[in-house]
């Protein structure tokens, strides 16, 4: 799966690209992140008819939104990682208490307010707009590797400096997303056996995963299915086998995601890198994110 070709003088400029782009996604995604935690955003969700007592009903709400009124189906082929049953909770209902364009509208709102809380004056500096400038390049390098990523290229930008950076940022990460799940595809792993094999290589506690929705009988017929394919062992850790398969998909994942970045110069990305520290360093400094997730970030 790994198919770099350019050397440089003996380096792999392969392995230097995808290094940038993990670094960029790591940089990035709290700043996509954090709306789906952020009282602001529970508080817009709640204005258009949401339940908040938990965060599922406005996360399946403000990700969803860009696919229009998707059904049940084809949200749980985007999400991917979701059990059919837990979309079914909350998909298409969404779209019975606000229609697609209302929660697209709200969820601008929501990051607009996150950031002016988070950051305060520094929302809305030339900094600010710089980084947009440069993420919105990126973005627009991005060719849609599936319905996510398309979507959100698709969606008018907002005016506001923050949420056109946050905006970026999404196009950016689903566009990364799309492409991990093509690499889990070119794998051979379904959904659930995804997020096992993921576990077992100590990405995530197994609980965590809970959170995707699936029952432990799923659970544990998709290790089993593992361990006949000798990548978990009896114990349900990853076997060398099971440890270089989930490599060969980071690394997939990662060279599909480094297209987009070719666009800028290495010294643009680093003045990217850097105007972004103040919205990564505000969004795990809230303490609104969880400090272990499913992505793996930190771990992986």
């Amino acid at each position: 799966m790994d198919t770099d070709t350019g050397t440089d003088a003996g380096t792999d400029t392969g392995a230097v690209e995808r290094a940038a782009a993990r670094r960029m996604w790591h940089l990035l995604e709290p700043v996509h992140a954090v709306v789906y935690y952020a009282p602001e955003a529970y508080e817009e969700a709640a204005a258009l008819g949401y339940g908040t007592a938990e965060r599922w009903p406005a996360y399946f709400a403000w990700r969803a939104a860009p696919l229009g009124a998707a059904g049940a189906e084809e949200t749980t082929a985007a999400f991917h990682s979701f059990s059919p049953d837990m979309v079914a909770r909350y998909v298409p209902e969404s779209w019975r208490i606000a229609a697609p364009d209302a929660v697209l509208a709200a969820r601008t709102r929501a990051v607009t307010r996150t950031y002016a809380t988070l950051l305060g004056p520094g929302a809305d500096t030339p900094g600010v707009a710089e980084a947009a400038t440069l993420a919105r390049r990126v973005a627009g390098a991005a060719v849609p590797a599936g319905p996510l990523s398309a979507a959100n290229a698709a969606l008018p930008w907002p005016g506001e400096p923050a949420a056109a950076l946050w905006q970026a940022a999404t196009v950016i990460r689903e566009h990364r997303g799309d492409g991990h799940l093509r690499a889990l595809r070119e794998a051979g792993l379904d959904p659930v056996e995804s997020l096992v094999s993921f576990a077992a290589i100590g990405a995530a506690p197994p609980e965590v995963f809970a959170s995707r929705g699936w029952t432990p009988a799923a659970w544990e017929a998709a290790r089993s299915r593992l361990a006949a394919r000798g990548l978990v062992d009896a114990a349900g850790a990853a076997t060398e086998a099971g440890r270089e398969l989930r490599a060969q998909v980071e690394r997939r994942t990662d060279e599909l995601a480094a297209a987009p970045w070719r666009v800028l110069s290495d010294d643009e990305r680093e003045h990217l890198a850097k105007a972004l520290e103040p919205f990564w360093i505000a969004a795990i400094g809230s303490g609104l994110l969880p400090g272990v997730n499913t992505l793996g970030i930190g771990k992986v």
